[in-house]
């Protein structure tokens, strides 16, 4: 149980500066003298680099040892925090905040890669697996309450403070529990991990700033990969798992879950800040209803599938999300339009966290662990980001709700087919 709390830790640390920061940017602005764009490079630059370097973090894990490269992204995600909590100027906070992201990067795979091997039987996996998932979600769900209320307490530097005693016995912990070695005797795939980053950071980027350029650049990058791995002997991205059926669905119901969630959550958000008029702080606590059950139902699905399988919670998750979206067409306005969707919506993806990440890594081999987790948290981060640039045009008026409901049931009721085809 420590090794799981500990490894928890640093799921918490990566998910928590995903969104900790955005309500301080105010605040950051100010005290810096940073513009607009510079305040978007803080939270891009995080998001970029880590979606870039998850699935290479990943992989060198299985070749290195995941105790390795764990302990190494938490004490670069550490001495990068102190970094970004000393920042003078807003473009060195943006470089400490891409150093945050490598660190990120090569915790986040990691962790989930340790879990996985220290729990192998399915039950107990399942139930790790619900824990992991639920401590993620609380992360989500405190970050905008909880950096309020820092700021307006402390400080924005506190945010970044609060992350160095974590990650110092985060690191004891990790020295104490993991076992020491190598992984798995083969040689890294340089030019895999080299593409897949360029592919990965052009196509977030693409999508967060909506450039042509970087799209065009994705998809130039994308092509090199493809060709790379078909020509190495042993490539980052082995075959085995892309010819997986399960592996490969379990991983576009993840990204399905994020495009929908993580929209959904700006759009209310902008609805409830643009429209009705909340503060920042008052908005964040009115979308607390449908945090609450993501974070406290992942341990309970955890349980359910170590029953009966990932499949029967995914689609109950994905079925009762796409309803609740439905809700949104409602002829009103207000907080009462947008509450029994966002709850409804949180209760599915409740149900849905845990047992779309247990669906993705099951049955992979152990020498495999590290990738098969990047290509998770890559399917997640990916398709969120494009969630958040796509849904991000609807949460100004009531219509714009409407049809951010309209098409968030679209494409979780095209994850409902996909689970049911795909998972066993």
């Amino acid at each position: 149980m420590v090794l799981l709390l500990t490894m928890c830790a640093g799921m918490f640390l990566v998910q928590l500066d995903v969104t900790v920061v955005n309500v301080a940017l105010p605040t950051i602005g100010h005290e810096l003298g940073a513009g607009v764009a510079t305040l978007q490079e803080v939270v891009d630059g995080y998001a970029v680099v880590l979606a870039a370097l998850l699935l290479a973090g990943g992989a060198l894990g299985d070749v290195l040892g995941h105790r390795r490269i764990v302990v190494t992204g938490f004490a670069t995600f550490g001495l990068a925090s102190a970094g970004c909590a000393l920042a003078p100027s807003g473009p060195v906070l943006v470089g400490f905040r891409a150093l945050q992201g490598l660190g990120a990067a090569l915790l986040l795979p990691g962790t989930l890669a340790v879990i996985t091997s220290a729990y192998p039987a399915r039950r107990e996996q399942a139930r790790a697996l619900g824990v992991w998932a639920g401590v993620s979600a609380l992360a989500l769900a405190g970050g905008p309450v909880l950096g309020g209320a820092l700021v307006a307490a402390a400080g924005w530097r506190i945010l970044f403070w609060l992350n160095v005693p974590l990650v110092a016995l985060a690191i004891a912990g990790s020295l104490r529990l993991l076992e020491p070695g190598g992984g798995i005797r083969r040689r890294i795939d340089f030019a895999g991990a080299a593409s897949a980053a360029v592919t990965l950071a052009a196509l977030v980027f693409a999508v967060i700033e909506g450039s042509i350029v970087a799209g065009v650049v994705a998809v130039a990058a994308g092509a090199v990969f493809v060709a790379v791995e078909r020509r190495a002997a042993d490539p980052m991205l082995p075959r085995e798992l892309l010819r997986s059926r399960q592996f490969v669905g379990a991983n576009l119901v993840a990204g399905a879950m994020n495009f929908v969630g993580l929209g959904m959550i700006l759009v209310l958000t902008l609805y409830l800040q643009g429209v009705l008029g909340y503060p920042p702080l008052a908005a964040a606590v009115r979308l607390l209803p449908g945090f609450l059950p993501l974070s406290l139902l992942a341990p309970v699905t955890g349980r359910l599938v170590g029953r009966f399988g990932p499949r029967p919670p995914m689609i109950a998750g994905l079925v009762l999300g796409t309803l609740a979206l439905l809700t949104l067409l409602r002829a009103q306005t207000g907080y009462a339009l947008v509450l029994p969707a966002w709850l409804g919506l949180g209760i599915g993806m409740g149900l849905l966290t845990a047992a779309v990440v247990a669906a993705a890594v099951a049955h992979v081999p152990p020498g495999r662990a590290g990738v098969a987790s990047g290509v998770n948290n890559t399917a997640r981060q990916a398709f969120g980001a494009l969630g958040v640039a796509v849904f991000g045009h609807y949460g100004t008026s009531v219509a714009g709700l409407h049809t951010a409901g309209i098409l968030g049931a679209a494409v979780w009721a095209a994850a409902v087919a996909i689970t049911g085809c795909a998972v066993r």
